[in-house]
């Protein structure tokens, strides 16, 4: 493991690097929009431009790329994103941070598109697993730690956002001095949602509230703190939870996903993100059931749309696998554009808590739907299944296809060994 990171070590810097920027700067647009006065459908609407901005960014990168190259593309969309979170401060108006929101998520979609190129290509294909999870596991250190970095300065002033901006320019040092061009970026045309959802319709509905559940949490979550009345500190532990249960559940929920039939471990993690959301909705005081909500609904999210994938894949041959790969990051996208609106709405409507209800709802309909389908479909034998890799909803379809060719090779390499271990005896 220690040869694998050696010849990464650069790139999981600069991306812890930039991870502290954004993770700080998803957490302060909650914090400022509750100082500003701003209620919670505008900071919906703001929270959703990011993933309208992610979503065009994973299409267009691989353009940009092949027109100009992997280093004049990345240095540039980090000059791009570190003069937004400067501008947030500037211009605290509704109308003026959904485009500045918009162009972060650009940006950031396109930093992955590129990082993760290099990241793939330094990788074998002995050694893309594990490259691929630290890659996963140094983004979600950089999100929790840019909790702490929150309660060092003042929300209400520029120097947060300013600190943000500083640590996404640094970030570009070791990753652009340590790195060549790779070769052209190629990401599979998506899949349609139509052929998707006939190849594997649990995945393809599933991934869809995914996205909703996904993008409220980690957009609305710091809305509904500022709402209730927590303070700075609470809030950045109560976000923070959010992706420190990601990282302690994804290796037992993926160790389990190789090991028995998906949906009913998709029902079984719905089932504990809904369960622990009502929780979160019925409020019995004090902070620490609302960080164990946190914690348990936000840490079966990440394993959840690894499983998707996953699941997906089984249906699939390899030659599809890219496609569909880039249908379901597609599909994640329109459901992550669309929750924060859905909750921002309820939020404004019933009162702050209802964050709470629409994830715990959403949840329920993936658990509910992942039971039927296992009415309609016979279970894919556990030795016929892809492997596991612990993908998280942040990667953008590079890393998506890449884990999906590692899945298959890792499945097949398995099924060889068995075959051989069975000819032996």
């Amino acid at each position: 493991m220690i040869q694998v990171l050696s010849r990464v070590w650069a790139l999981l810097i600069g991306i812890v690097l930039i991870m502290l920027g954004n993770g700080m700067h998803f957490t302060l647009i909650g914090l400022r929009g509750g100082i500003e006065g701003f209620s919670a459908a505008e900071l919906a609407i703001v929270t959703s431009g990011y993933f309208v901005g992610f979503l065009s960014g994973a299409h267009l990168t691989p353009v940009l790329i092949r027109r100009v190259g992997h280093v004049r593309v990345f240095a540039a969309l980090g000059s791009f994103m570190s003069a937004a979170l400067i501008a947030f401060p500037l211009l605290a108006e509704p109308w003026a941070w959904t485009p500045l929101r918009i162009l972060v998520g650009f940006c950031m979609s396109g930093i992955y598109v590129t990082a993760e190129s290099w990241v793939n290509d330094t990788a074998t294909n002995e050694t893309r697993g594990k490259v691929l999870s630290a890659y996963m596991i140094a983004q979600t250190l950089g999100i929790i730690g840019a909790q702490g970095l929150l309660t060092l300065g003042d929300a209400g002033t520029s120097t947060l956002f300013i600190c943000a901006s500083i640590l996404v320019s640094v970030s570009f040092a070791p990753i652009l001095l340590s790195v060549s061009p790779v070769p052209v970026t190629e990401v599979a045309r998506p899949m349609p949602i139509r052929k998707l959802f006939t190849g594997s319709p649990l995945g393809t509905v599933g991934i869809f509230l995914l996205g909703t559940i996904y993008a409220t949490q980690s957009g609305m979550g710091p809305v509904f703190g500022t709402e209730i009345g927590m303070k700075t500190s609470d809030i950045a532990l109560f976000v923070a939870m959010l992706f420190a249960g990601a990282l302690v559940l994804q290796y037992p929920i993926g160790w389990l996903s190789d090991r028995m039939d998906r949906r009913k471990l998709i029902f079984a993690a719905a089932t504990v993100g809904g369960t622990t959301c009502l929780l979160g909705w019925l409020d019995f005081g004090g902070s620490w059931p609302l960080l164990a909500a946190a914690f348990l609904s936000g840490g079966v999210t990440a394993p959840l749309y690894a499983l998707f994938l996953a699941y997906t894949n089984d249906y699939l041959s390899a030659e599809d696998m890219p496609a569909a790969s880039g249908g379901l990051v597609l599909t994640f996208g329109i459901g992550a554009i669309l929750g924060p609106l859905i909750t921002g709405w309820a939020m404004e409507q019933f009162g702050p808590y209802s964050f709470w209800l629409v994830l715990a709802v959403t949840f329920a309909g993936i658990a509910v739907y992942a039971l039927y389908r296992m009415t309609q479909r016979a279970i894919v034998p556990v030795d016929e299944t892809e492997s596991y890799l612990g993908v998280f909803p942040t990667s953008s379809p590079v890393a998506v296809e890449a884990a999906g060719a590692w899945a298959a090779e890792q499945a097949e390499a398995e099924r060889e060994e068995a075959e051989r271990e069975e000819e032996g005896n």
